[in-house]
């Protein structure tokens, strides 16, 4: 077993391309850490510095104790499962399995020994005479990770190895891959962009976003309690209310979260209630899961949202409602871009009021609206905010209706304006 230690690693391409900030992560012995964040954001490349497919261009990767970064790739004791399987075409199931074996002049009666046990761990022991391209995408996938196995490495790296598969697959080999890793006590880094993945498969989760670490912890601790508005967003199986409040303490009695039409209040018993109050008169992220909203009658006292069921969605499994409430609703803020030659939010290139009109596309408006560049609008927000509440398996809604949705204030994700969490004073 093998420690990972990531001490300020950057890597810059050449043109300047800044794909890794300052990374600072480390893996302890026998852990499965994943590597969250949407496509773009640097997991990928992170991974290739660990196995040494790509050089770093500043900072310090430490292998069991041991300084890697001039490591050759054969050197580091790390296999490495890609995305495609990477299998070869030419060689039979058995002959891509004990490949690795043969490499390292291994006893031919243990290659046999040990690719037959795996072969049968892997469920793919009927198609040992079978060449890559007559499996299925599973099969393939078992395989590639079967070759990983074999050698017994001191170190996994996973680089979304179930994306090419269909939903029900995923789903099986992320079982199979769990269980195997956990049995082998391999440490194992493992790359997605899919929360569910991330959320099932690993003992701590580190979220990226344009190269940024933005959080890291036990996939309750991220979910529960995630450090950034943009880590809250990314883990929300539904797309997450984040909206505008600004604060207030009329007569310090209580904390006041002002949403325009809407105003909830926090006891000052509530731990974070001295902390938000730093915030008075300024505005806050407040971030909601639909989950966290519950339909309720009208009369219903305690804090509430209430407006117009714009549109409902059936999942299948559940109803979404968007409920029209007036609330100023926040675009998920990011770390500033600095990774030069890269589209910025699609809109890279583009002089202030390019970005304007671009802006008042995207809100519904006309780029005839010139009188708006005059009238900067709150950084981050749209002009319309719809509300997206679940409501279980029978809608008790239909569009056109008026609905009141009780708010559980200890669900409530506090972040200020630049999406960092806002954390209750330590004791």
């Amino acid at each position: 077993m093998s420690t990972v230690v990531l001490d300020n690693v950057t890597k810059i391409y050449p043109g300047g391309y800044l794909a890794v900030d300052r990374m600072n992560l480390r893996a302890e012995e026998g852990e499965l850490l994943v590597l969250l964040g949407p496509s773009g954001c640097g997991k990928s490349t992170l991974l290739r510095m660990i196995a040494g497919l790509e050089e770093i261009t500043s900072g310090d990767l430490w292998l069991g104790g041991e300084l890697a970064n001039h490591l050759a790739p054969r050197d580091r004791d790390v296999a490495m499962v890609f995305q495609n399987g990477a299998l070869y075409p030419h060689r039979s199931v058995r002959g891509n399995l004990s490949f690795p074996l043969e490499i390292a002049k291994a006893d031919p009666a243990l290659v046999k020994e040990r690719v037959t046990e795996l072969s049968r761990a892997l469920h793919i022991e009927e198609t040992l005479d079978r060449r890559p391209g007559t499996l299925s995408g599973g099969q393939r996938q078992r395989v590639a990770m079967g070759r990983a196995i074999v050698r017994q490495p001191s170190l996994f790296l996973m680089d979304e190895p179930l994306s090419n598969l269909d939903a029900g697959m995923r789903t099986e080999l992320r079982m199979e891959i769990s269980s195997l890793v956990r049995a082998l006590g391999v440490t194992t880094i493992y790359v997605t962009h899919d929360q569910v993945e991330a959320l099932t498969l690993a003992d701590r989760i580190a979220i990226m976003n344009r190269g940024v670490l933005q959080d890291i912890g036990t996939p309750a601790q991220v979910y529960n309690d995630p450090a950034t508005a943009f880590t809250a967003a990314f883990l929300s199986s539904q797309q997450l209310n984040l909206l505008a409040a600004t604060v207030r303490t009329p007569q310090n009695q209580f904390i006041l979260l002002d949403f325009g039409p809407h105003q909830i209040t926090m006891p000052w018993t509530d731990p974070r209630a001295y902390a938000v109050s730093q915030h008075t008169g300024s505005q806050i992220i407040v971030g909601i899961r639909p989950d966290g909203l519950v339909p309720v009658p009208e009369k219903t006292e305690g804090p509430t949202f209430f407006g117009r069921v714009r549109t409902l969605e059936y999942h299948g499994h559940e109803w979404l409602a968007y409920l029209e409430a007036g609330i100023p609703a926040v675009v998920v803020p990011e770390p500033p871009d600095r990774r030069r030659g890269h589209v910025n939010g699609g809109q890279s290139g583009m002089n202030g009021k390019a970005r304007s009109m671009m802006r008042r596309l995207l809100n519904g408006g006309s780029a005839e609206d010139d009188h708006e560049d005059e009238q900067p609008q709150a950084s981050g927000t749209h002009r319309r905010a719809d509300l997206i509440v679940r409501l279980g398996n029978r809608p008790v809604w239909r569009a056109g209706d008026h609905g009141r949705v009780a708010v559980d204030i200890s669900r409530l994700m506090l972040f200020t304006q630049n999406g960092s969490r806002i954390d209750p004073p330590r004791r």
